[in-house]
């Protein structure tokens, strides 16, 4: 009975010391070691080693973090980007004042998309951090480092780079890059210094065959867009023209805006549509907007009519739940096609309407395809500084 006693006190006092070798983690994090398998440990490691305060940055990024890196990923790369975002973050003013929200989802992270994990967090901070040392707004530390990338990793745009999604080390070592090798450089370039970014693009034009990527940046609780040729201010760039006739009824033909944390999209790739770990939100609205709004002032500068022109169910309805989204397509009085787009449907604001700038007096002829399929023309004449018709498709 003795030797029987003996073991189990053994048995137990095995137990509690097992237990009191396990340690606590959230749940999210736990999940996702689970997920990690063997490479586990590597999470468990950085745990450990990382200050109380890097904690839930840690964890979130972990968490939403794809499977290809919780089975891959090694904890000096981890320890190292850690450690040069909060540098970041304490360092500058921008960066202080960032809620953790952002921080961890568009500072934080080491990748934007299914490119190679580079360790390029402590390499860019090096980089560009003496140069935006004295900026006092995010917005010229945003201006500085748009204008001297391209000095400083060395790399332009070409069609002749070994591929589209290459990381920022494999641009730099060709000296080459697409949009989207540009745009990572960039949105890496911005982390590196505590500026909250994050790559935005369309897998399909509706003007033109093609898709493209660029950068976005946060500044006063708005996102505004850039790209690598730095343009002359943000939210003004060349593909503002394509991006503003996006089909908010099309996902193919949607903006998307890329995120760590899980959302209800994903970003499509276009160079591997396979891939749906890259999350995304749609701010196609947004494109919209910021297209109709500059139309409308250039409109009025140059003394232009503003034609509004909204698509509802049939004659007599007026609420929003009767509007329909349909092409309209606007031609002058020779014949020729002026401008086209694609009136707000049910589940656009009220005041988003299909905008074109036209002559003042004169004539121009409105076509659309009905609910029966049959072309519709109606005739309008520009008249005063604004002017709205309301079409039926019944």
């Amino acid at each position: 009975m003795n030797m029987m006693n003996t073991l189990k006190k053994w048995v137990m006092l095995l137990g509690f010391a097992f237990l009191a070798s396990c340690q606590s983690y959230p749940p999210a994090f736990e999940q996702a070691l689970l997920r990690a398998g063997s490479n586990a440990k590597e999470f468990e490691q950085v745990w450990e080693k990382i200050p109380e305060t890097q904690r839930k940055g840690f964890e979130f990024l972990v968490a939403h973090m794809p499977d290809r890196d919780l089975k891959e990923l090694k904890s000096d790369l981890l320890l190292k980007n850690l450690k040069w975002a909060y540098r970041a973050r304490e360092e500058f003013v921008w960066a202080k004042q960032l809620p953790d929200s952002v921080f961890f989802n568009e500072v934080l992270p080491y990748a934007s998309f299914n490119e190679r994990r580079d360790d390029w967090r402590e390499d860019f901070y090096n980089k560009f951090s003496p140069l935006v040392k004295g900026c006092r707004t995010v917005e010229e530390a945003i201006d500085t480092v748009n204008h001297a990338i391209m000095n400083i990793v060395k790399v332009k745009y070409s069609t002749a780079r070994k591929k589209a999604d290459q990381s920022p080390y494999e641009s730099m070592e060709q000296g080459l890059a697409s949009c989207t090798g540009l745009s990572i450089l960039l949105t890496d370039a911005f982390r590196s210094v505590g500026i909250p970014s994050r790559i935005a693009g369309t897998p399909n034009w509706t003007t033109k065959p093609g898709n493209h990527n660029w950068c976005e940046v946060l500044v006063d609780g708005q996102w505004l867009f850039t790209e690598y040729y730095a343009p002359k201010q943000l939210n003004d760039a060349w593909f503002l023209a394509d991006a503003g006739k996006a089909d908010p009824a099309k996902p193919k033909h949607w903006i998307y805006a890329s995120s760590w944390k899980k959302q209800p999209y994903y970003y499509p790739l276009v160079w591997d549509t396979t891939i749906t770990y890259v999350h995304a939100e749609n701010v196609t609205k947004r494109y919209l907007d910021v297209y109709r709004r500059k139309m409308a002032g250039k409109a009025l500068a140059e003394g232009k009519c503003i034609l509004n022109i909204r698509m509802f169910k049939k004659a007599g309805c007026s609420m929003g739940d009767d509007r329909v989204a349909a092409k309209v397509s606007v031609y002058n009085g020779k014949k020729k096609l002026v401008a086209e787009g694609t009136t707000r449907g049910p589940l656009e604001d009220m005041n988003d309407l299909l905008s074109v700038p036209l002559e003042k007096g004169k004539s121009y002829r409105l076509v659309y395809s009905n609910a029966k399929g049959l072309p519709v023309s109606e005739q309008v004449v520009a008249k005063g500084q604004s002017k709205t018709v309301n079409l039926y498709m019944e």
